[in-house]
């Protein structure tokens, strides 16, 4: 079968709001609408790391399509996934560039190095897991690991939303309107609505914030200005790597994260799936660490599997890598468009923390699922602490300093949860009943 063959579903079927596979797709118009929904899904985060950072995020927006085709043809188009910027190097990139954190970065060149570099290591950590096989993966990560380290990816994120999206009281009502709308559209509607609850649900939080805050001067009003003023078509600025053993060292040890992060996606995808997609685990490592490489080339950020798309694709239960086909080339489009790239940066932002919060949340709901499809048994003591220590690494963002590299709370979480089960489930030490707490 071609990776570009997929089985199309019958209206029909659509209307029943059945789960489309990995291997399936929606008739085309759905499929664009839905690529346009992970598009927004994955926009704010993908141009605020290359902000923070120094970089073009119009260029960042053009590296993740290219960056997601990459890895859907690596993938064979068996692993639905979006890659985007990865906040994983921006603590190492300023520190390697000594960024003063406004404008364009002067030394981005010295960050490129270490990016490619990074990239190069992960590729070559793919090969060796594609060519030992994934064995490991079931005896280090079992349903237990597995559900601690996937709701840890929206716990870790929970904050963003909360502490960083909204300024003012105003700001939080918004949000709060923001997640009763995009529940409201996903209960009370049907068919491709239904499917399109994010968008929905986004578009009609904008439309009540313009109403509340350019109407009734209620907040700080929507400025469209810089949509006017984005040119239709222009050039992203593209930069030259230039590699130094000192960046390339502290950047480097970034795999270890996009490992924790990859790792994790297809856990929770398999898990909502119910496909097991662990023999692409190695495919997925080279096509996120030839995406990163071929990023840092042109100039832009490192990239990784994108824990948003995971929440659209769990409250749609379309799961379909036709769909990311689709928005990597849309992102494409937008990394050559400042005028579309500006359309979706005059969200307000507390409407996109709203809709944060609704897509984290179901990161962290479909972590705890696994526990109750595979019937994880608490009363064993070895569960209950490997589950309990995991959720309070990552939600807490434990943070663990190597030098001048910091290992951030998902992956502390990732590598603590497998680490610890692995100690506490020696062979000849029997599992015993966890005490009823006081």
């Amino acid at each position: 079968m071609s990776m570009f063959d997929w089985q199309e579903k019958s209206p029909a079927v659509l209307e029943s709001g059945g789960v489309i596979g990995p291997g399936e797709r929606l008739p085309w118009p759905q499929t664009a609408a839905m690529g346009v929904q992970h598009v927004i899904a994955m926009f704010g985060a993908t141009v605020l790391a290359p902000i923070l950072m120094g970089f073009d995020p119009n260029l960042a927006i053009l590296m993740s399509g290219i960056g997601t085709l990459i890895f859907f043809a690596i993938t064979g188009g068996k692993v639905p996934s979006y890659l985007g910027s990865s906040f994983a190097f921006i603590g190492v990139v300023i520190a390697a560039t000594a960024y003063a954190g406004k404008g364009p970065n002067p030394n981005i060149g010295l960050a490129l190095g270490g990016i490619i570099a990074c990239g190069a290591v992960y590729t070559l950590v793919g090969f060796v897991v594609q060519a030992a096989g994934t064995g490991w993966i079931e005896r280090f990560m079992p349903p237990v690991v597995t559900g601690a380290v996937v709701a840890v990816i929206g716990l870790n994120l929970a904050s963003i939303p909360v502490k960083n999206m909204a300024a003012s009281n105003f700001d939080s009502w918004m949000q709060v309107l923001t997640f009763v709308s995009v529940g409201l559209v996903a209960v009370f509607t049907r068919g491709m609505v239904q499917r399109l609850l994010i968008l929905v649900g986004l578009i009609l939080a904008s439309i009540a914030y313009a109403v509340l805050a350019n109407g009734l001067g209620l907040g700080k009003p929507m400025d469209l200005s810089g949509v006017a003023a984005a040119a239709w078509v222009g050039m992203p600025n593209f930069s030259a790597p230039v590699f130094s053993a000192n960046a390339m060292l502290l950047i480097v040890p970034v795999v270890i994260v996009l490992v924790a992060e990859n790792l994790g996606h297809i856990k929770a995808v398999t898990a909502m799936t119910g496909r097991d997609l662990d023999q692409y685990m190695g495919r997925a490592f080279i096509g996120d660490g030839i995406a990163t490489m071929v990023s840092g080339a042109a100039g832009g950020t490192g990239v990784t599997t994108y824990a948003e798309n995971i929440g659209v694709m769990a409250a749609t239960k379309i799961y379909s890598t036709a769909v990311f086909l689709v928005a990597a080339l849309i992102a494409v489009l937008l990394g050559f468009s400042p005028k579309f790239g500006a359309v979706i940066q005059a969200i307000p932002l507390p409407v996109m923390g709203g809709v944060s919060i609704v897509v984290f949340g179901l990161i962290a709901v479909a972590g705890a699922k696994i526990w109750v499809d595979n019937k994880v048994d608490f009363s064993q003591n070895k569960n209950l602490i490997v589950a309990a220590i995991t959720l309070i690494l990552g939600t807490a963002d434990f943070t663990l300093k190597f030098g001048d590299f910091a290992l951030g709370g998902i992956g502390t979480a990732t590598f603590g949860a497998i680490v610890l089960y692995a100690l506490l489930n020696r062979d000849g030490v029997p599992a015993r009943p966890a005490k009823p707490f006081a």
